[in-house]
Formats: C-alpha cells, sequence, structure tokens
C-alpha cells in the first residue's frame, strides 16, 4: 500500500502487537512503527534517552510501562496521545499531559475477563497447592501436599470495577460467599448479585481468600501491611493480579515464612517500580506456597489483542482531532492555549 501524505507516525513500545491492529492503523491514515523492548526487558526499563529516541517523530505512542514524564512529554513537540495498553496509569504524569496539551487514554474494557480469570486460576492453584505438588514431583516424591477448596469458601473482593465484578461472576459457580470492599457502594449491585458490602477490617477478618481489585492510589499503597495481616485468618490466601504497591511485598514475606498465611498468588510485586525489593520479590518467588507470574494477568492473545485495538482506536480518534470514549481519556490537554503552553519550560 502506498503511504498516504498525511500519514501520521505511531510507534508502539510493547510486544505481542496484533498484524490486525497494525493494519487498523494503516488503514486510518497512519504508520505503525513496532518498536519491541529487549527480550526479558519491557518499556519500563527503556531510558529517556532511548524513549526520546524512538518516539522523535512519532504523533501517536501506543505504551506499556515506561514512565510518561513531563521532561519527556516537552521533549517530543509533535507527539499528540499517549494510549496505554491497560488500565493503570500511575506512571502517567496527568498534570504534565495537561499541561503540555497531550491527550493520555487507557484501554478500558479490553483485559477485564483475562485479569478475572487469572486470579480465579491463582485462587484455584494456591489453594489446591499445585505448585508444591509439581516441586515434590521434580523431586520424585509422590507424597500428596493437602489442598483446601475453593467451594463454598468466603472470598473478600476489594475494589468493584470491571475486574472485581468479572471475579465476582465466576465465583458464582463456587457457591462462594463473596464480600466486596469498596470507597463508591453500590448496594443494588450487591443485591442483585447476592455479595455483602463490608468494611475493610470484616473482610480481612472473614475472608479465606482475599483478593485485591483497586488502584494505586497514596491512599491505598501498602493497604495490605503487617497489620492488615495481623487480622486475617491463619489459612487465608491472598491474591494481588492489581498494582504491587497495594501489598507491602516485605510483610507478606514475613507472614508466609511464618506460617500465618496459608499462600499467596501474586501477578504483581513493589519491585516492578522499587528496585529496593528485588530481594523481597525473589525470595517470595522462591516460596512453595506461592504461585507468582510476570504481571501476565491480562496477557491472553484475545486480551492483548483487544487492548491494542482500543489503545489503537484512541489514538485515530485524537490524531483526527475527535475525543475517544469518556471511559479511556484520563487527561486531555487539548483546550490548553497556545500562549499558555508556549509560555512553559
Amino acid at each position: 500500500m502506498s503511504i498516504h501524505p498525511h500519514r501520521r507516525r505511531v510507534v508502539v513500545t510493547q510486544r505481542f502487537f496484533d498484524q490486525a491492529t497494525c493494519d487498523f492503523l494503516t488503514a486510518h491514515h497512519c504508520e505503525p512503527v513496532v518498536a519491541e523492548p529487549p527480550p526479558g526487558k519491557g518499556d519500563g526499563d527503556l531510558s529517556e534517552a532511548v524513549l526520546r529516541e524512538l518516539l522523535a517523530d512519532a504523533e501517536g505512542w501506543i505504551v506499556g510501562h515506561a514512565h510518561v514524564t513531563d521532561s519527556l512529554l516537552l521533549a517530543l513537540p509533535r507527539l499528540k496521545v499517549v494510549a496505554r495498553r491497560g488500565v493503570g496509569y500511575e506512571r502517567v504524569d496527568v498534570e504534565a499531559v495537561h499541561r503540555r496539551g497531550k491527550v493520555a487514554t487507557i484501554a478500558i474494557g479490553g483485559n477485564d475477563a483475562c485479569v478475572a480469570d487469572h486470579a480465579l486460576a491463582l485462587m484455584l492453584a494456591v489453594s489446591h497447592r499445585l505448585r508444591e505438588g509439581q516441586i515434590r514431583l521434580d523431586a520424585g516424591d509422590w507424597s500428596i501436599p493437602m489442598g483446601t477448596d475453593l467451594y463454598r469458601k468466603t472470598v473478600g473482593i476489594v475494589g468493584l470495577g470491571r475486574i472485581g465484578r468479572g471475579v465476582v461472576q465466576r465465583l458464582r459457580g463456587f457457591e462462594a460467599d463473596v464480600l466486596v470492599c469498596t470507597p463508591t457502594p453500590d448496594e443494588a449491585y450487591c443485591r442483585a448479585n447476592g455479595v455483602r458490602q463490608v468494611d475493610i477490617d470484616t473482610l480481612l477478618r472473614e475472608s479465606d481468600v482475599v483478593s485485591l481489585h483497586a488502584p494505586l492510589t497514596p491512599e491505598t499503597r501498602f493497604m495490605v501491611d503487617a497489620s492488615a495481616i495481623e487480622k486475617m485468618k491463619p489459612s487465608a490466601i491472598v491474591i494481588n493480579t492489581a498494582r504491587g504497591g497495594l501489598v507491602n511485598d516485605r510483610d507478606l514475606l514475613a507472614a508466609l515464612e511464618a506460617g500465618r498465611l496459608q499462600g499467596a498468588g501474586l501477578d504483581v510485586f513493589v519491585s516492578e517500580s522499587d528496585p529496593a525489593y528485588h530481594g523481597v520479590s525473589r525470595a517470595l518467588i522462591a516460596l512453595p506456597q506461592v504461585v507468582a507470574t510476570p504481571h501476565a494477568g491480562a496477557s491472553t492473545r484475545e486480551g492483548l489483542d483487544r487492548t491494542n485495538l482500543i489503545a489503537a482506536r484512541s489514538v485515530v480518534d485524537v490524531l483526527d482531532g475527535a475525543t475517544p470514549p469518556a471511559a479511556c481519556v484520563i487527561a486531555d490537554g487539548r483546550t490548553v492555549s497556545h500562549s499558555s503552553k508556549k509560555g512553559e519550560t
């Protein structure tokens, strides 16, 4: 296909960007450039200097976990839109996006189902001690590690967004007693779905499984720490498929090593954003009662295809002068006057 005279360069700094979404961008007068990070790395590991070089001529950027900083945006005057292939945006400087007159979006609705599936997978894997059984078999030991049911257990859901509600839906098949704790109560939803809305202390005290689905904010950071764990049953399981900073991994490690909890299923770690916790992450991953995955909850073929396309549609909307769906927009600085931007450094 010949290059359109008004073709806009869109740089993708994530792996697993499918051809159908590239074709969508091409059909909408964009030139997709997939700049995959090195093996074993994500775009969050790329330096700002490397990102500046990759994005020098880009009008759109489809990003994973890279830090979107004010200094980076200032160095990229052609860039109009930053589209996260995901829903968390704690690494995006929202104020800087506004200040620099750009747009930032998230891919709402693309990975809800696969992350909810992943949370259930971790619940089952930890409660049935699948990893411990595998370790024993690898050592030639056919003794059976005694597991516990998820069936008719009490499961506490912290956060009742799309993923939290997906977990609630999946737990119906297990006849679980579901507790939810959310800052925005929804009594009608709870009545319709047979779940109990409780405060966090009640949830921690009564739950056999505590599954985290809250955003990471200053208020939620380390919400599961030593004091929270002290309120939980010694037989309880912690599941975190949301954000690493929700759990103080150092306190979780101490509790697991002391037998204060049954186990944990972890897809996210504090060390993803704080290198000082790398040793803690390695120690957690080494424990037989921990089932760990590398922030992979959203990484199914179908889920990534959905989030790729949602991000690409947001990019096209902005480059066409339109507005993406409201739920996807986290910052829109296009109303900032040219004069006010020009005077800033």
